[in-house]
């Protein structure tokens, strides 16, 4: 059991360096924010497809497939938008405070009592989210990180409708994103200029396949054998590395009221993913 576990975090710490890359791809493909996420998801799709048919799991449309799909399609089209508009630091950052919304959500709509530690990290990560709005001054910045928490409060509600399914709807809700988020994006390659090169085709490939397709297989595998809270601290690793990659290969770096904000909530989430059990 303690090898399986062990072999578990491993996979969920490949899967959160994985999911690190998607900010410098997304800033090297010259596309549409719109259309990189439907490209991007369409090759996710052909790959979690293939996974789902070899592995047994069936594909099932139910109330929790077709909620989490949308909460999850949401995110992502607002997560590769927020990253065109505002900082990839900011993006990552801001949308990891899905963990919150997951307290806040739970609290509203399925009755569930918020602790007073909860109700205090709620406070810090908010003010923490109010300090990355002091460096967004123009109306794209602001855009940016305003998408960014929206992807925070969608991400937010697509784990808790998943913590309330079984796996075949689980991953039956990540299909059913990937698709819609296809059907919403791919359209847009007919209103906006989509330069095909060598470098574009590479930078998508490795959204679609490598950031998108395998992390969420690698996350299927690990969720069901490693503790929730474990899995919670080692994705930290995500919003951590995220912008490392963007400052060493576009030289993008984050503005200081936003590394104040960053380390406010990772911080508070942290500590509240470590309070968890």
């Amino acid at each position: 059991m303690i090898q399986t576990e062990k072999k578990a975090a491993s996979v969920m710490l490949l899967c959160a360096v994985l999911w690190s890359i998607g900010g410098i791809f997304i800033k090297l493909v010259p596309w549409n924010a719109l259309v990189i996420a439907g490209v991007r998801s369409l090759i996710a799709a052909g790959i979690l497809l293939i996974y789902m048919r070899r592995t047994g799991v069936r594909f099932v449309l139910n109330r929790y497939s077709l909620a989490s799909g949308i909460t999850l399609g949401g995110t992502m089209l607002m997560f590769v938008s927020a990253n065109k508009l505002t900082t990839s630091a900011n993006a990552i950052v801001l949308q990891y405070t899905a963990p919150i919304f997951v307290l806040v959500i739970s609290a509203l709509f399925f009755g569930e009592k918020l602790k007073r530690r909860d109700i205090a990290v709620c406070g810090l990560v908010f003010l923490g989210i109010m300090l990355f709005f002091f460096d967004s001054l123009t109306p794209g910045g602001v855009l940016g990180n305003l998408l960014a928490v929206l992807s925070g409060v969608s991400f937010g509600g697509t784990m808790v409708i998943s913590g309330r399914s079984d796996n075949d709807s689980c991953m039956s809700g990540i299909l059913v994103a990937h698709i819609l988020t296809s059907l919403v994006g791919l359209p847009f390659v007919f209103f906006f200029d989509t330069p095909v090169t060598g470098t574009t085709v590479a930078c998508i490939l490795v959204l679609g396949v490598f950031q998108l397709g395998i992390p969420y297989i690698f996350y299927g595998y690990a969720i069901r054998r490693c503790p929730p809270f474990l899995c919670s601290i080692i994705s930290l690793a995500e919003p951590m590395l995220n912008p490392v990659w963007v400052f060493l290969f576009d030289g993008e770096t984050p503005g200081i009221f936003a590394l104040f904000g960053a380390a406010i909530v990772i911080s508070a989430v942290a500590w509240r993913c470590l309070k968890a059990e």
